[in-house]
């Protein structure tokens, strides 16, 4: 009797798809990584930066609240003792810190104006097409890429000085020998410095507005000339309404920085005449009044305050980038 022999089946895998893998008994099966794992392989890179920057950034602010609450001179290291919010009340009712909040948002609001109007005059300048665009947008920018302490000592030294300033040199150029050679850190204090900071942000304010101008709908500028409407008619119409979002945008950044200049005011009047700001009032309760709970409990105040107009400013971001997102 002859027995017919038996060929093995084999089982063939689709093209595509992934062939069964064998287990064998004895070794443990193999899982895929959960999400979360992956996760945190994915973000290992980023821990070393976060890890300095909470080390950088929130220790030291840490270490402030906690001075803070404590009556802390330096000269009397071993009388320190806690007083919980007590230096929170003296700050606020301190006539001279109130006078440098005064003097802060005088010139904040001065600074912040007049730039944004300089900046928007050159935005409106340079959105136009003309001969040697590039080297006048570049010479434009120069003044904000100064380190602020050397913006400073330029205009203190440099133009402010009454015996060899540019500002006088002119005067005397002009008048003669009977010109008048002010001293203009002396007769207008507040103004020098709002000056020397006017002209390191405006270029900040004419890139924001540029870029604003840039972004406007051309077609709904072209048809509204075609429609006979002059050039005073398009800014007020269209252009305006479009910079408002960039408009708001530089005012509340350069709230952000200019409340907390200190360069400035340090160098060229040294917080005299009527100068000091709250940057430079901390600094003079810090290092020369040797109160460190007072200090620390101003500066608290100060980044809270800053932590709110940023705040705004971080809205104002998110709305224009969701509208150019929608358009």
């Amino acid at each position: 009797m002859s027995s017919t022999p038996t060929t093995p089946t084999t089982t063939t895998t689709p093209p595509g798809a992934r062939a069964p893998q064998s287990h064998h008994p004895g070794q443990p099966a193999r899982h895929a990584p959960s999400a979360r794992l992956r996760a945190w392989v994915t973000r290992a890179p980023l821990l070393p930066a976060l890890i300095f920057l909470i080390i950088v950034t929130q220790l030291p602010m840490v270490a402030t609240l906690v001075i803070s609450v404590f009556d802390w001179n330096a000269l009397y290291p071993e009388a320190r003792s806690f007083t919980g919010l007590a230096n929170y009340g003296e700050v606020l009712g301190d006539p001279e810190l109130r006078k440098s909040v005064l003097t802060t948002i005088l010139l904040t609001v001065t600074v912040v104006l007049v730039s944004l109007v300089l900046g928007m005059l050159l935005a409106l300048l340079l959105d136009r097409r003309f001969k040697g665009r590039g080297a006048v947008r570049t010479m434009l920018i120069a003044p904000f890429l100064l380190v602020p302490v050397a913006a400073a000592l330029l205009w203190k030294h440099v133009l402010y000085n009454p015996e060899y300033g540019l500002f006088n040199g002119v005067l005397h150029w002009i008048s003669g020998d009977g010109a008048a050679q002010p001293d203009w850190v002396a007769e207008m204090p507040l103004g020098a410095v709002e000056a020397s900071l006017v002209w390191q942000w405006t270029p900040f304010m004419m890139l924001i507005l540029l870029a604003g101008l840039q972004s406007r709908p051309s077609d709904a500028v072209e048809a509204a000339r075609i429609d006979g409407a002059g050039a005073w008619q398009v800014f007020r119409y269209i252009t305006l309404p479009h910079l408002r979002r960039y408009l708001e945008l530089g005012a509340l950044l350069g709230t952000v920085y200019i409340v907390q200049n200190f360069d400035a005011v340090f160098t060229i009047t040294s917080g005299g005449l009527g100068t000091a700001n709250l940057p430079y009032t901390i600094y003079q309760t810090f290092y020369q009044g040797h109160e460190y709970g007072l200090a620390s409990a101003a500066g608290v105040l100060v980044v809270i305050g800053s932590i709110v107009i940023a705040t705004l400013a971080l809205r104002v971001v998110s709305s224009l980038f969701n509208e150019e997102a929608r358009s």
